[in-house]
């Protein structure tokens, strides 16, 4: 009964945070604006065939997005002395938390399938949809998790948080095999690629568009999990020690 009552008040806090933090302008430019102009900078110029570059959009599309929000939310409310008033409120560090992820997901997923839209009338089907939906979802919540750990320093100006979030994200962005595919990459790149979520997500959207897959299927939705499971566990636990620093 216990679990019931906190899901739900992670869901008002998804709610809150859609609410507000969908349109702040660091939300706009860090999850929709630079993954457009760092595609076109890819896509301009360069004869690739839509097999190739959707994929590799729906995963930039959804990594970005769905680490945008979770970012912001901490510091913003840290400014505005609004997480004083949450905190204080019957729910636990783990549903506020899972709220913010929950909020950070469904954005992502929303627009990640606007690249999929944009594939069907250039010939891109969906050849594996159970894999799709699934990996999206999984992936989605696997990001978002990522974008509520990097909001745990204890600050309370969003820009440091994006600035850091940033120098993080674009690393991962181009080990990922998203703009070299993972089989023309050198052993060292390879070794790298495999530290970064969006290799195993990228993997699966090829696969879930009827393009050759680098890994097994069940090795990139296991390694997912995985990242997911320590993303979450490592932002309840760094959240619960930078918390009292925030008032």
């Amino acid at each position: 009964m216990e679990l019931i009552i906190q899901l739900k008040r992670a869901w008002a806090v998804a709610k809150k945070d859609i609410r507000i933090y969908y349109f702040k302008g660091p939300v706009l430019i860090f999850g929709l604006l630079f993954p457009l102009f760092l595609f076109l900078a890819f896509y301009i110029g360069r004869d690739l065939s839509a097999d190739f570059l959707i994929p590799g959009l729906i995963g930039m599309a959804l990594f970005f997005t769905a680490t945008s929000v979770g970012p912001v939310i901490f510091p913003w409310e840290t400014r505005m002395r609004t997480l004083e008033r949450l905190v204080s409120a019957p729910i636990g560090l783990g549903a506020i938390l899972l709220g913010d992820v929950l909020a950070s997901l469904i954005f992502g997923i929303l627009i990640s399938l606007v690249p999929l839209l944009i594939g069907f009338p250039l010939g891109v089907e969906v050849r594996h949809p159970a894999t799709f939906a699934g990996s999206l979802i999984l992936a989605a919540l696997c990001f978002s998790s990522f974008g509520v750990l990097l909001s745990a320093p204890p600050t309370d100006v969003p820009a440091n948080v994006m600035m850091l979030s940033s120098l993080v994200k674009f690393p991962l962005i181009f080990i990922s095999g998203i703009f070299v595919p993972l089989e023309r990459l050198p052993a060292w790149g390879r070794a790298l690629a495999f530290v970064s979520p969006l290799t195993y997500f990228t993997d699966l959207m090829k696969y879930s568009l009827g393009n050759t897959r680098y890994l097994p299927v069940a090795l990139d939705l296991i390694a997912m999990g995985a990242f997911t499971v320590f993303f979450l566990g490592a932002a309840i636990g760094l959240h619960g020690r930078s918390l009292p620093r925030r008032f």
